[in-house]
């Protein structure tokens, strides 16, 4: 069991990695909270039918009270309109000040999960249970919530940490390859952004060696929880500090905004967008080719991503909607060398027509 700690100026909570930790959440949550609230439970049909019975059967033994409470599943209802429709749901089951919202599923899932949490009654007490691997390593730390405009991602949201985050590499052993590889491109941003080894060993690891290696599976996941709780706690509200783990996403928010969230998963578009940023920083001088070079290699060894078919003109304007644009001006998170990044403010339009050319053509390769 690896235990790291998230401290935030807001909240102080802790992030527990163990194999099977599932069947054992009841017991934890009955440590934490005393005495013990109703639990609602909000998660997807597909995570419900393959894990629900085994939280609801532990959360049962240790005396909690459970609702639970479906979203539809995928990227397209992380809306306002679901948040809405998850307050109701929960005003209807008999939620009050003293529930416990638990978050069990994906990304989306703890983006909204988490907005609810935030918002419902002004706020009430949030557990994270990522059942992905993006969610894992990344989405479920750090108390990011966030739904979808049509313009862009994550547009409207709050900043609200949860109580506890479990996290259960078991899980993910159920898990298609594609989105298994698809949430590890996060791990190989936490290794450009911050922490050397943790890249070198991922570079030269297959996807297929790492699926079937359990410890080497949970001590990158745990690497990459510890940077990203480092992160958080030194800034929790994205002030500078925190902008570095938005690596890869500039253009790759775009990617997903462009083709409606329907082409890429989000890991995905963040492979491309970490290819692009790369080539960005070597054309401008602000990293040696060969970091391109293995940035690029570690993420095209993994297998084959969607096509990038958005042209460029799309995709500048999209980010030039996003988040990360302040006055007009397009911030991008660019590596130095593998373990290092700065943002940089100053990117000419021309160095990111150059990056959207290359991953157009990586992609029909």
């Amino acid at each position: 069991m690896v235990c790291v700690p998230v401290n935030t100026p807001s909240h102080c909570y802790e992030a527990i990695i163990e194999h099977g930790i599932l069947s054992r959440a009841g017991t934890i949550l009955k440590e934490l909270f005393d005495p013990p609230p109703t639990l609602f439970v909000v998660t997807v049909s597909p995570v419900r039918r393959r894990w629900g019975k085994a939280l609801l059967r532990s959360l049962d033994a240790a005396g909690f009270a459970i609702r639970v409470i479906e979203m539809p599943d995928g990227e397209r209802f992380k809306r306002l309109s679901t948040v809405e429709s998850l307050a109701e749901d929960l005003l209807r089951a008999g939620a009050d000040r003293k529930s416990v919202v638990v978050a069990l599923g994906g990304g989306v899932v703890g983006d909204v999960s988490g907005m609810l949490a935030s918002v419902y009654m002004r706020g009430i007490k949030l557990v994270q249970i990522p059942t992905t691997v993006q969610a894992q390593l990344d989405a479920a730390i750090g108390g990011k919530t966030g739904v979808n405009l049509r313009s862009g991602k994550n547009l409207v949201g709050t900043f609200y940490q949860p109580e506890l985050v479990l996290v259960d590499p078991a899980i993910l052993e159920t898990l298609p390859e594609r989105e298994f590889r698809a949430g590890m491109y996060e791990a190989l941003k936490c290794g450009v952004i911050g922490n050397e080894e943790l890249f070198a060993r991922l570079e030269k690891t297959s996807i297929k060696d790492l699926g079937n290696t359990p410890d080497f599976l949970a001590w990158a996941i745990a690497e990459s929880v510890r940077l990203k709780a480092k992160v958080v706690s030194a800034d929790e509200r994205e002030r500078d500090l925190r902008r570095v783990l938005n690596f890869g996403h500039t253009i790759g928010h775009a990617l997903e905004a462009a083709t409606n969230y329907r082409q890429f998963l989000h890991g995905e578009a963040v492979a491309w967008g970490m290819i692009a940023a790369a080539r960005i920083a070597a054309d401008l001088g602000r990293c040696q080719t060969n970091v391109h070079e293995r940035i690029r290699d570690a993420v095209l060894r993994w297998g084959k991503l969607p096509a990038v078919t958005v042209q460029t003109a799309n995709a500048i304007k999209l980010m030039s909607s996003d988040k990360k644009t302040e006055a007009g001006i397009l911030h991008f998170v660019l590596p130095t060398r593998i373990g290092r990044v700065e943002i940089v403010k100053d990117v000419p339009e021309s160095a990111v027509v150059a990056a959207m050319v290359e991953i157009r053509q990586a992609s029909r390769g």
